[in-house]
C-alpha cells in the first residue's frame, strides 16, 4: 500500500532522511502551502514567499526526477488550513494509512504529527552534523552546557581547522579578532541578489493578498528559491563577503544593511544548503589563501558551533522551553519594535532593516533589540514571537535558545553564563548608530541621557540577589557599588520614569 512522505516547507532537501526510505514507484509525497503556517505568529511576508516560492521549485525537482506529488496550493479550493488535516486529505483520496515524517523542528508540529489517527513514523534529521543522541551524550552529566567545548568536540568530530589533535592556528576561536569597530571603508557588494521569475512573482502577488497586512515589507525580494541559485549565493559570499566576515561580524553601520554577512541561513535553514557545505568552502578558502584564519574560523564556528549547539539545546530541553521566564520580566512589547516613532536610531536602523529586508545580523538582534527588551523587562515570550515571526532564517529550534536563552536569559543560565546586557557604551564601540542618535550616549544622567545608560543600571539593581554572585558580574557591581548614593538614586528615577512611559505608549 503507498505512503504517504510529508516533507515541510523547511525540508527542501534531496537528501531528506524521510525520502530516503521512501519508493518512488508506490509513495506520495505531500507538500501543502497552509495558512495555518503562515499565521500561528504573524511571519513576515518576505519569510512567507520565501517558503512558499521554494516549496514550489522543490515539487517540480521531485516531479522531474519521478516522484509523485501531492501539493496543495495556497489559494486551492479544497485546501484545508493546516498540516494535519492535508495529510488526513491525502490519506483518504489515496487509501494510505501511514505517513513517513522527518522529524520536525518545532515541537509544534511533531505534537501535531504525533496526534493524527494514522501510523506516523519520524525519522532523524540527518541533515545537522550532530545527531539528537551526539549532543545529548555530550549534555550528560555536565553541570553546564556551553557552547564553547561542544564546538571543540565538533572540530575533533569532523577535522574541520584541525592540524592533527590541535586547532590551526594554536588557537580555538579568534574572537578578539573579530570584534573590530566599523570599517572606514565597506567594499563588499553584499549578498548576491536574484530576480523573480514568473512563477515566484505568482507567490509574491499571493502572498500579498493573504498577508499583506503583516509587518514587514514584501517587495523589493531578492532571495534565492532554488538550491541552484543558494550555491551561487554561497560562492558569491566566500569570494567577496568572507575574506572581511571575521573582523567586522559584529559592527554595525547606518543605511548598511550587510557588511560584510552571508545571508545564507535563510538557505540553510529550509534545506537548500548543507552545513558541512559551508563549512568546507570556508575551510578550502582558507586552505587556498584566500581567507584569513580568523574569517574561517569565525564563520564555521557560527555553523558548526552555535547553530547546532542551539538545535540540541532546545530537543534537550523540551517543549516548553519557548515559555520559560525565570526572571519574571512581563512588560508588552513597544510599538517600537513594530516600527512606531522612536529616538533611539540603533532601535530604528534595526527595526527598519528587519522590516524592509526580514534581516538582521546577529549582533543587531542580540545587543540591541534583544538588549533592550532585556533591560526594560519586556515579556520573553512576546519577545520570542517577535524574532520567530520577522526573520527569515527564524525556525524554533533555532530562534527560541537564541531568544529565550542567549539574549533574554529567560532560561536562567541553560544556554549563556550571564545576561548579555551592555550600556551604550558597547553600541557606540561597535557601530556608527550613536552619532545620529537624539539621545546622548555619553550622558548617564539628566535630559538626553542614553536610555541604555539607565536602564543598563536599572536592570543589574533589580535582580542583584540573582546575579551579583555570578564571578562574571562582579566587577559590574563594584562599579555600581562605587557610584555615589545620591547618582544612584537619580539613575533608578530617571530609569523607572523612562520605563512608565515606554509603558504608556509614548515615543522614546
Amino acid at each position: 500500500m503507498a505512503k504517504l512522505i510529508l516533507i515541510l516547507g523547511d525540508q527542501l532537501s534531496l537528501s531528506l532522511s524521510a525520502l530516503q526510505v521512501a519508493d518512488k514507484d508506490t509513495d506520495i509525497i505531500v507538500m501543502a502551502e497552509v495558512a495555518e503556517e503562515g499565521t500561528y505568529v504573524r511571519h513576515h511576508p518576505k519569510k512567507i514567499a520565501l517558503i512558499l516560492a521554494a516549496m514550489r521549485k522543490f515539487a517540480e525537482q521531485l516531479r522531474a526526477e519521478g516522484w509523485t506529488v501531492a501539493y496543495t496550493r495556497l489559494d486551492d479550493a479544497e485546501n484545508t488550513g493546516s498540516i494535519a488535516e492535508e495529510i488526513l486529505r491525502r490519506a483518504a483520496q489515496s487509501g494510505a494509512d501511514e505517513v513517513i515524517a522527518t522529524t520536525p523542528g518545532e515541537w509544534r508540529l511533531i505534537r501535531h504529527l504525533q496526534s493524527l489517527p494514522l501510523k506516523v513514523s519520524l525519522r532523524p534529521d540527518t541533515r545537522f552534523i550532530a545527531t539528537r543522541a551526539d549532543f545529548n551524550d555530550w549534555a550528560e552529566g555536565r553541570k553546564q552546557l556551553r557552547m564553547e567545548y561542544f564546538y571543540r568536540k565538533m572540530r575533533r568530530k569532523t577535522g574541520l581547522l584541525m592540524e592533527g589533535d590541535n586547532p590551526a592556528g594554536g588557537k580555538w576561536n579568534y574572537d578578539q579578532e573579530n570584534r573590530k569597530a566599523p570599517p572606514k571603508d565597506i567594499r563588499a557588494p553584499g549578498p548576491m541578489q536574484f530576480t523573480p521569475d514568473d512563477e515566484t512573482e505568482e507567490v509574491l502577488d499571493l502572498v500579498e493578498r493573504r498577508f499583506g497586512d503583516h509587518f514587514g515589507d514584501l517587495r523589493p525580494f531578492h532571495f534565492a528559491v532554488t538550491r541552484a541559485d543558494a550555491l551561487r549565493a554561497m560562492a558569491h559570499f566566500i569570494r567577496h563577503g568572507l575574506p572581511l566576515f571575521g573582523d567586522y561580524q559584529d559592527a554595525m553601520m547606518t543605511g548598511q544593511k550587510w557588511l560584510y554577512h552571508s545571508v545564507l541561513s535563510p538557505y540553510l535553514n529550509i534545506g537548500l544548503l548543507q552545513p558541512m557545505e559551508l563549512c568546507v568552502a570556508a575551510e578550502e578558502a582558507w586552505k587556498a589563501g584566500d581567507v584569513p584564519l580568523n574569517a574561517a574560523e569565525g564563520f564555521i564556528r557560527q555553523v558548526l558551533g552555535w547553530r547546532e549547539f542551539v538545535r540540541g539545546i532546545y530537543f534537550l530541553e523540551g517543549e516548553d522551553y519557548p515559555q520559560r521566564n525565570v526572571l519574571g520580566h512581563d512588560r508588552a512589547l513597544p510599538p517600537l519594535y513594530w516600527g512606531a516613532e522612536t529616538g533611539m536610531h540603533c532601535l530604528s536602523q534595526a527595526v527598519s532593516q528587519t522590516r524592509e529586508e526580514a534581516y538582521a545580523h546577529h549582533i543587531q538582534r542580540l545587543m540591541v533589540t534583544g538588549n533592550f527588551a532585556l533591560l526594560a523587562g519586556i515579556d520573553p515570550q512576546e519577545v520570542h514571537e517577535w524574532y520567530l515571526a520577522v526573520y527569515a532564517d527564524a525556525f524554533e529550534w533555532v530562534e527560541a535558545p537564541n531568544t529565550v536563552g542567549m539574549s533574554q536569559f529567560a532560561d536562567g543560565g541553560i544556554v549563556g553564563s550571564k545576561p548579555y546586557v551592555s550600556s551604550g557604551a558597547y553600541i557606540n564601540r561597535m557601530s556608527d548608530y550613536c552619532k545620529s542618535c537624539a539621545y546622548s550616549v555619553s550622558r548617564k544622567v539628566g535630559e538626553g541621557a542614553c536610555p541604555f545608560n539607565l536602564l543598563y543600571w536599572h536592570f543589574l539593581d533589580r535582580h542583584r540577589e540573582r546575579f551579583s554572585a555570578n564571578p562574571r558580574m562582579g566587577n559590574m557591581y563594584r562599579s555600581w557599588d562605587r557610584m555615589d548614593a545620591e547618582k544612584r538614586a537619580q539613575i533608578l528615577e530617571e530609569a523607572d520614569a523612562f520605563l512608565a512611559g515606554l509603558e504608556a505608549g509614548g515615543t522614546v
